[in-house]
């Protein structure tokens, strides 16, 4: 199994002179580099982190990992940042955003649950938050910011299964330059392939778009 990490964009909502995932939490990480010793402590080896937004400031805090670089960062969205990373991948992945933290224990789940996966929580949905509905047995139905009576938010934390991965690849070819990854995932829906619902509601996991984010986050994760 590999792992892509997404953190090309130039986070303007957070306000930082620099790529957001660099941001340092009161226990020294940064978010990347958290994210990073985690899916290596639970075996992932192999990371590859989709660049753009001052790339080399990334590149020089973390050597020894893979880079994929987005020219076009500026003007697309994470649909477009994902297919350039899974572009010459045939492996199961995890894939997630670069500015979600999260337990450890919740890549373990993702590893865990077979075939494709989304990790999602119950919490109430603002404007902003990717929601989700599922079926009866817990599999997506949709997965977009417009849900109607969502059932909670997608955290940015995901898998696709080897078998999956071309047609996905293609679906994310589908997406409009401004699209963010779950419409690829709607998309390989709407031909009848499954995504697995993976309730994390019970661990701590927050995705950091604004400033408010970035002080719950910092309380959440003051202690590791």
């Amino acid at each position: 199994m590999r792992a892509v990490i997404l953190a090309a964009g130039v986070g303007s909502r957070l306000g930082k002179p620099f790529p957001k995932s660099l941001s340092q939490l009161p226990t020294g990480e940064s978010i990347l580099g958290r994210q990073i010793r985690i899916l290596r402590e639970q075996g992932i080896k192999e990371i590859i982190i989709v660049v753009g937004f001052k790339k080399e400031f990334v590149m020089e805090y973390f050597p020894n990992v893979f880079y994929s670089y987005n020219p076009l960062f500026y003007i697309t969205n994470t649909s477009k940042s994902l297919l350039h990373a899974l572009e010459d991948l045939e492996d199961d992945v995890i894939w997630l955003n670069g500015d979600v933290i999260f337990d450890d224990v919740i890549i373990n789940r993702v590893i865990q649950c077979p075939g494709n996966v989304v990790a999602v929580n119950s919490a109430h949905c603002g404007e902003e938050e990717v929601k989700y509905r599922t079926d009866q047995n817990g599999y997506l139905v949709e997965i977009s910011k417009q849900v109607a009576n969502p059932q909670g938010e997608a955290v940015g934390i995901n898998k696709i299964s080897v078998q999956d991965i071309n047609a996905f690849k293609e679906c994310l070819r589908k997406c409009e330059d401004k699209d963010y990854f779950e419409r690829g995932i709607e998309f390989l829906i709407e031909q009848g392939k499954q995504f697995k619902a993976v309730d994390i509601s019970d661990c701590r996991c927050i995705e950091v778009d604004f400033q408010a984010d970035w002080e719950v986050a910092v309380s959440l994760f003051k202690e590791d």
